[in-house]
């Protein structure tokens, strides 16, 4: 039987069918994510919470501030600095304890939305404020619009200015490469790389 099917397939056209499906899966499973998006900018418009990825006291800082604009939104802070110096700075900028989450599962760009995902899930949250620094902006809307957006959470970016350049394609590339493995595997590929 199988001499058959090798008569019938030759090597070459057995591993041009698996690279063509596994591409046309590809291409439905990323196909989904505008049609997700659009339905929840329609279906939710405004932000129902704010998150900030962590990765200095200046992203805390302007989220509190930021934070006061919109006093009816929770925060949610991934990873960043200690928790204690964090919620300092939002308590002297008159932030209710009551709205904090922070988050310390995350240990890069990736596993700050892999982490909340499940939650924002559970809580009905499906539009967030995004903020993070400039710089990060990029490969941050890249992760974001992967993972969030393949489970129907779309977001609203807020970039703090900075002095720094913008990070490498090849970063992007990379972390949007570890976005993808996680929607077919769950993980995230954190262990192979630095931050």
């Amino acid at each position: 039987m199988s001499d058959q099917l090798s008569m019938k397939f030759p090597p070459q056209h057995k591993y041009r069918f698996v690279t063509l499906a596994i591409a046309s899966l590809l291409i439905i499973l990323l196909g989904i994510i505008p049609l997700r998006v659009a339905i929840a900018h329609y279906q939710v418009p405004q932000p129902q919470a704010i998150l900030t990825l962590g990765g200095g006291a200046d992203r805390e800082t302007f989220t509190a501030q930021f934070a006061q604009l919109y006093p009816q939104l929770d925060i949610w802070v991934s990873s960043g600095i200690p928790t204690k110096q964090a919620c300092k700075i939002f308590q002297q900028e008159g932030i209710s304890p009551a709205r904090i989450h922070i988050d310390r599962r995350a240990v890069d760009t990736v596993t700050n939305f892999t982490s909340l995902v499940d939650e924002f899930q559970q809580r009905h949250i499906r539009h967030v404020y995004l903020i993070t620094s400039d710089f990060h902006m990029s490969r941050a809307t890249a992760i974001a619009t992967i993972i969030f957006g393949s489970q129907g959470i779309i977001f609203t970016p807020v970039s703090i200015p900075s002095n720094h350049p913008p990070e490498s394609q090849l970063r992007i590339l990379r972390d949007s490469t570890r976005a993808v493995l996680w929607l077919f595997t769950r993980r995230t590929g954190a262990s192979f790389h630095s931050r």
